[in-house]
């Protein structure tokens, strides 16, 4: 068996291959570093055992069973960080289908990311936040209107609330709104 070989201060090392433990070693101090979830913690455990070039000890080392075992003592759990993820995105301005696409990303079942898809209501105040945190619409600022509302200016805001998940005319009912009121009025149709 050829062991990958690393230098040090001019001299090569061996590292050695990977055993259970130092397996299980990886996973923990992986855990204990970042908020994952079970697929995040297989994925990075496979690129460990394949940048050793251990393939031969590939077979009799279990991820599976160290993965369960870590969520078993609750160090990993997918609906929580679902949620906080979701929550996280819902904050800074994203819509549903970017949230949806980061929650499939992180290997989160279809079940629990239906579950965490946020309300009509939280994605259009979710839209409203991006739109004043990037200035669009009604939020421009000191900027002349007429420069706000041509079209060139009009289609980049679109584009950039819908690159950030939300829907077409979401984006749309924003950019055009005459003013902060108006957005006001749009919210307030939604709660009755």
């Amino acid at each position: 068996m050829k062991r990958k070989q690393t230098r040090m201060k001019g001299k090569a090392r061996a590292i050695p291959p990977l055993d259970q433990a130092r397996l299980e070693s990886l996973a923990l101090s992986y855990v204990a570093r970042f908020a994952t979830t079970k697929a995040k913690l297989i994925s990075y455990l496979q690129r460990k055992i394949h940048e050793r070039g251990d393939f031969e000890n590939m077979d009799r080392l279990n991820i599976d069973m160290i993965v369960n075992k870590l969520v078993g003592l609750g160090y990993i759990d997918d609906f929580s960080f679902a949620q906080s993820r979701s929550t996280s995105l819902l904050n800074r301005g994203y819509g549903k289908r970017r949230i949806q696409q980061a929650l499939k990303g992180a290997g989160i079942d279809e079940i629990t990311r239906h579950e965490l898809m946020p309300n009509e209501m939280e994605v259009r105040k979710s839209a409203v936040k991006l739109a004043k945190r990037r200035r669009f619409g009604p939020f421009h600022g000191g900027e002349l209107i007429d420069e706000i509302k041509s079209r060139p200016s009009r289609e980049k805001q679109i584009a950039a609330m819908v690159r950030a998940g939300h829907d077409f005319n979401t984006a749309r009912t924003i950019i055009e709104a005459a003013s902060k009121e108006e957005l006001e009025a749009w919210l307030d149709r939604v709660e009755e």
